[in-house]
């Protein structure tokens, strides 16, 4: 499916945003189930005044909150910009203006969210004057929905399950070149979280077909969870029958290589010990895994980390548990709230936090 090429100098063009991540379903959906994703794409900015959107595949009958905040959030904890009720059409356009806050900000990011637990984001320049003129196509998942905007939402289907031992998954979209992490867990987790089963470069991107062995601790699970992520930012997650099957899939497909990721005790987690107030911060990390090299990040409140000012690194040596302080980025003092997160450079092994710029003793 395709849209009327647009007449938009290529300048603009290039400055419309691609979706990096998919909006987060009330349910992971599985082998037969339809994926049914709110996403919305940038169509018109009005530098520094206002930013008109289209949603796409929307639940029905849902209020949602339309936040924007820096970019790199997500719109997570952004300004309240406005609210949308759904009613009885999933598709939509909807003004909103920037907030005051925001309003000399290069780029911004967008998220609308409902009390149900659908949301969408997504980023747009706010520096230029973009407008959109061509027709807009048909939204569906991995279509071209804008002459403008180009959707890419990395998916997967599960193709065979050897039960308790092993799962095979076949995927579309996914971004090339690109270190996706294997996460399994337990039904209704998404994944997230989940026992890290392997590594997998994308190559050339598109589908391909690869198998993870599955977690000895969850070989006797009745329905599993299963996620790919990357530290660009995308992301995919399914889950599936503990059950022998097999669901052919038409054509030829590359197999990738699933790199076996070296098991550990657990979930990384940091725990805040003690603030010194726009100084420092002590942390004590548990369940880290053995001779990995860690990158110790700190960024505002909401950001999770991700794509913070790098502090220092970490060697977890013997790994296990261990205590840590480290040093407040001077960009950073007088926030009332921040960030810490300790990642590996493939992103295969992470874990954050946030903390109170306030002096604490724990």
């Amino acid at each position: 499916m395709s849209a009327k090429m647009s007449t938009t100098p290529m300048r603009f063009r290039l400055l419309l945003t691609f979706v990096l991540a998919i909006g987060l379903l009330l349910g992971a959906f599985s082998t037969g189930q339809a994926a049914t994703i709110p996403l919305i794409s940038i169509t018109t900015v009005t530098k520094y005044v206002s930013v008109t959107i289209t949603g796409m595949n929307f639940p029905l009958g849902q209020t949602f909150t339309a936040r924007m905040g820096d970019f790199g959030t997500k719109g997570v904890n952004g300004t309240v910009a406005g609210t949308l009720d759904t009613g009885t059409s999933s598709t939509f356009s909807k003004t909103f203006t920037i907030p005051s806050s925001l309003k000399g900000a290069a780029r911004i990011a967008i998220r609308l969210d409902s009390p149900q637990g659908y949301l969408s984001y997504n980023w747009f320049i706010n520096n230029v004057e973009v407008p959109v003129t061509a027709a807009t196509a048909t939204a569906t998942a991995g279509a071209t929905v804008t002459a403008t905007s180009v959707i890419v939402i990395p998916t997967f289907s599960i193709v065979k399950v050897v039960k308790g031992t092993s799962v095979t998954i076949h995927t579309s979209n996914f971004p090339a070149s690109q270190t996706f992490t294997a996460r399994i867990g337990k039904y209704g987790t998404y994944g997230i979280g989940g026992t890290v089963v392997g590594t997998t470069n994308s190559g050339s991107g598109g589908a391909f077909d690869v198998t993870y062995t599955l977690p000895s601790a969850l070989a006797a699970e009745a329905k599993i969870a299963i996620r790919l992520d990357s530290p660009q930012g995308y992301f995919s997650f399914n889950w599936f029958d503990n059950v022998d099957s097999t669901i052919p899939v038409t054509g030829a497909t590359p197999t990738a290589t699933a790199t076996p990721v070296p098991a550990t005790t657990g979930i990384q987690k940091i725990l805040i010990q003690s603030v010194v107030k726009d100084s420092k911060v002590t942390l004590q990390g548990t369940n880290f895994p053995a001779g990995k090299t860690f990158i110790v990040r700190m960024g505002t409140f909401g950001t999770l980390g991700v794509g913070g000012t790098q502090v220092t690194t970490f060697d977890s040596g013997s790994g296990g548990t261990f205590t840590a302080t480290y040093s407040i980025p001077a960009a950073l003092a007088g926030s009332p709230k921040i960030a810490i997160r300790l990642e590996t450079a493939n992103g295969a092994f992470f874990a954050y936090n946030c903390f109170y710029n306030t002096t604490t003793t724990n």
